[in-house]
């Protein structure tokens, strides 16, 4: 007699798996998502071996030949993905409702089609006509892509291979995962059972088929995925779509991937015929930086492999309340606060009685260490009231002893720094260097840091309390 149905208790946010329901998941903090989900046994036997049912395996050392990738044309995307979508992968693509997931897949299978690439779009939660729509909206109506509105994985996975067995398509949208459910599995679409399932159904026929899988995926309140993290092990690329809304740069990262680079990123801008490639986002991000004005830093950062320079801005004011009020946008709070730490500790430099606004202009995200010596500088400019020098660029991670530690290809980011006609650059010192001062290759003056209150000393003495008051 076969068992019976497990019920489990999964928290619909994180995955986690509980005997009993509670109120909250101890996970990841949710509550509410706990819901119960019936499995299945497993089939008697499953690890039983067969005669006759053996691994074939192969020799390292054998050629295997190059697959083609399929270059879409639209830059910034093949370049997050590696120079173009391999045949048979599954790619997996996140972000906030509303930030362009839809649109820039859209725009891709369109270009994909011109090409002569058999394109499909299944999408599970706008009808056909509401997608023809977005495409007359971006000038695309006339694109061979096919259509369909479908959440049934049974169906979908059917149409993946013509009457002959062979695949019907060549790429293939999903949108959304969290709308697709298998109906051999009894629970309701969106939970992490039949999002698991239906991912693993999807991926399975694909890579049989040879079929590029593009998947769109709901995020959570914090920005990650939604469902298990198992889903995003299953694929093989991974990438966040991201962005503020006041904003129209869009920015794709990508966090994962099989077959090229991880942490790229592609910079888009939201205009009104859909995402448009941005080729030179250092020039952008930088359009519109006052000259002169306290508490502004360039930083020379970098994204995968590409330079970026971005402009971290900082606001000290003194406090009205008993606790400093710390404001960050688009920089780790937690690092601010270490670099607030080091600033008093090693420098003298008082912030304990400020509140410290932080932004990073642009709506772009920085997460590398090189942001240190960027975002300290910019916060003494803001307290002192000297402006940096327009033309410097700065770069450097900060420790907790308040020495300035080296940044990975220093050299390229002067090199994109030079391009867009700065001439000096505040950079760690190096380990053979004598002098505090020379010149780069790029003919820029490049000056030199081992600790941090070697910066502050550029800039005049932080006022006191009596001035304050005064």
């Amino acid at each position: 007699m076969a068992k019976a149905a497990k019920a489990n208790y999964i928290c619909q946010s994180c995955g986690s798996v509980y005997p009993r329901w509670i109120g909250k998941c101890e996970s990841c903090g949710e509550w509410n998502t706990i819901t119960e989900e019936r499995v299945e046994a497993a089939p008697k036997g499953l690890g039983t071996a067969k005669k006759g049912n053996v691994i074939r395996f192969e020799d390292l050392k054998a050629e295997s030949p190059d697959l083609p990738r399929a270059v879409s044309g639209i830059g910034e995307f093949d370049r997050v993905t590696g120079g173009g979508l391999v045949p048979g992968s599954a790619v997996l693509i996140g972000g906030d409702p509303g930030i362009g997931k839809s649109t820039i897949l859209l725009q891709l299978v369109c270009t994909l089609a011109n090409k002569n690439t058999k394109c499909a779009y299944i999408s599970g939660e706008e009808a056909v006509d509401q997608v023809r729509m977005r495409a007359k909206r971006l000038g695309l109506a006339n694109s061979p892509v096919d259509l369909a509105s479908a959440t049934n994985v049974r169906d979908i996975v059917t149409s993946m291979s013509d009457a002959m067995g062979s695949k019907a398509y060549d790429v293939m949208v999903i949108d959304s995962i969290q709308t697709m459910y298998v109906d051999t599995v009894d629970s309701a679409p969106g939970t992490v059972t039949q999002v698991r399932t239906a991912t693993q159904e999807l991926i399975r026929n694909a890579k049989r088929l040879g079929v590029t899988l593009l998947i769109v995926g709901h995020v959570t309140k914090e920005g990650a995925i939604a469902g298990p993290r198992v889903l995003e092990h299953m694929v093989d690329t991974v990438l966040y779509f991201e962005g503020d809304r006041g904003h129209q740069f869009r920015i794709l990262r990508g966090v994962k991937n099989r077959f090229g680079p991880t942490d790229e990123i592609g910079v888009f801008e939201m205009a009104g015929a859909g995402l448009i490639e941005v080729q030179n986002p250092s020039a952008l991000f930088l359009s519109e930086r006052a000259d002169n004005v306290p508490g502004s830093a360039v930083l020379a950062g970098l994204e995968g492999s590409r330079p970026v320079l971005v402009e971290i801005q900082a606001l000290v004011a003194p406090t009205s309340y008993s606790t400093p009020k710390r404001a960050v946008v688009g920089w780790d709070s937690n690092r601010l606060s270490m670099i607030l730490a080091v600033l008093e500790a090693r420098c003298g430099v008082m912030m304990s009685g400020q509140d410290v606004y932080l932004n990073v202009a642009g709506g772009l995200r920085i997460t590398e260490p090189a942001a240190d010596l960027a975002v300290a500088t910019a916060l003494i400019s803001a307290l002192s009231g000297d402006p940096v020098p327009k033309d410097t660029v700065i770069m450097g991670e900060i420790g907790l002893a308040g020495e300035i530690r080296h940044v990975p290809q220093p050299d390229l980011r002067l090199k994109e720094a030079a391009k867009l006609g700065f001439k000096s650059a505040f950079v760690p010192k190096p380990a053979k260097s004598k002098n505090n001062k020379g010149a780069s290759d790029h003919g820029m003056t490049v000056e030199h840091f081992e600790r941090l209150e070697q910066v502050t000393r550029l800039f005049k003495k932080t006022p006191s309390r009596h001035e304050y008051e005064e």
